[in-house]
């Protein structure tokens, strides 16, 4: 690499300047603390683990972001996490053993191999909550209420939550005795829409029966609220678990609509992302002049069962740098600061001391240095009057 290229990070690969440090850091504290005051509790998991610990679960649909390298020590595979979510999955079932749910929250940095957008990271800073032991629509509607209120504190403004249920799609393949390939072909083409692809692959099965139309219209229900009552209709032939995945899916909104009467629902039945691991609701938000999601998550009962305790789970994730980007709110950072000059006086030293224990910035100058008071992020000084030591603005 040439001398003049020794700086450039690689690509999606980005540092945080003090400005931006400071944001960060002060919205980390801000989440941190609503989430403690909702009674989830903080869990730090390793950054990297081996290979088949961290890809057993939801993890397997994380191979190829996956980092992978070998271990010195014992010459087995490691991974780079990708996503937090499998390994506080793992910690729930292994380490913490309670009957009654379990409230943990997260935030730390990821690793990926490809961005998940345009000029995307690939280290995001994920945060995120995830309920564990709890199956009714009540947790879900938590976890999404909760989202909102991270979203807002962040200073997120317009959100448009999509929902949708992966249940309603699996049923229907299960009724319809789709194969796994089948399933596989027919899900892509759904998380694309494209309606003649779809309508082509259903009129080659040899039994789709009645399940073809209905498997069709998931491609077309998309929109507000009519939503739901179109798909009462559409998929009224449809089998038990179809019909019940659909009421809870409407359960959820209303309890949803009845906390936060303001926010605007969307609902998208070919929604089916994480359809390999998600087993409920889904959801994602989205806010004006982004593409892609700003937060997300969804229902995933059982995925600890591979580590020897299955429980139902609902939770979401989002990237605190992103968060950051968007955020319309201002996040005040420490441009407030006292200067003070460099000096032995014990008197001065004494009233430091003071001001830094009632929570006071104080920057001592250095013998010698230079710069102004300004590029050290001070608004204020400290000054000698008659013998007493003065707080002034530091235009005077």
């Amino acid at each position: 690499m040439p001398d003049n290229e020794r700086w450039l990070l690689p690509e999606g690969i980005e540092e945080l300047l003090p400005p931006q440090a400071a944001r960060l850091e002060r919205l980390r504290r801000k989440l941190l603390d609503l989430y403690h005051g909702w009674g989830y509790e903080l869990v730090v998991p390793p950054f990297i683990e081996y290979l088949e610990t961290l890809l057993t679960g939801t993890g397997n649909d994380l191979d190829l972001q996956t980092f992978k390298l070998t271990d010195q020590l014992s010459g087995r595979l490691m991974g780079v996490r990708a996503d937090m979510t499998p390994q506080v999955a793992r910690i729930d079932s292994r380490y913490l053993q309670q009957e009654a749910p379990a409230r943990l929250c997260y935030l730390g940095t990821v690793l990926r191999t490809r961005p998940a957008g345009i000029a995307g990271s690939r280290s995001p800073l994920q945060v995120g909550v995830e309920l564990f032991g709890h199956a009714g629509v009540a947790s879900d509607v938590e976890v999404l209420q909760l989202m909102v209120e991270t979203l807002a504190i962040s200073g997120m403004e317009q959100l448009h939550i999509d929902l949708g249920h992966v249940g309603i799609f699996r049923a229907l393949a299960q009724q319809g005795g789709l194969d796994e390939q089948q399933v596989s072909i027919l899900f892509d083409a759904l998380q694309r829409k494209a309606r003649p692809e779809i309508d082509s692959f259903l009129r080659s099965l040899k039994r789709p029966g009645q399940v073809a139309p209905m498997l069709m219209a998931l491609a077309e229900l998309n929109g507000g609220s009519e939503v739901l009552e179109q798909a009462d209709k559409i998929l009224q032939s449809g089998s038990g678990e179809v019909l019940s995945a659909l009421a809870n899916l409407r359960e959820i909104a209303e309890q949803l609509q009845q906390r936060i009467p303001a926010i605007h629902l969307h609902f998208d039945l070919a929604e089916l992302r994480g359809y390999r691991y998600h087993t409920g609701a889904v959801f994602a938000v989205y806010v004006p002049g982004h593409s892609q999601a700003v937060a997300q998550g969804g229902r995933y009962d059982d995925i600890g069962k591979i580590f020897g305790r299955a429980r139902p789970a609902t939770g979401f994730s989002a990237d605190l740098k992103t968060l950051i980007a968007l955020g319309s709110r201002r996040i005040s950072t420490d441009r407030d600061a006292i200067l003070a000059p460099a000096s032995d006086v014990p008197e001065l030293q004494q009233l430091i001391g003071e001001l830094r224990n009632s929570g006071e910035r104080v920057i001592n100058l250095l013998p010698g240095q230079t710069g102004t008071g300004a590029e050290l992020g001070c608004n204020r000084k400290l000054i000698e009057r008659d013998g007493a030591w003065d707080i002034v603005t530091l235009s005077e």
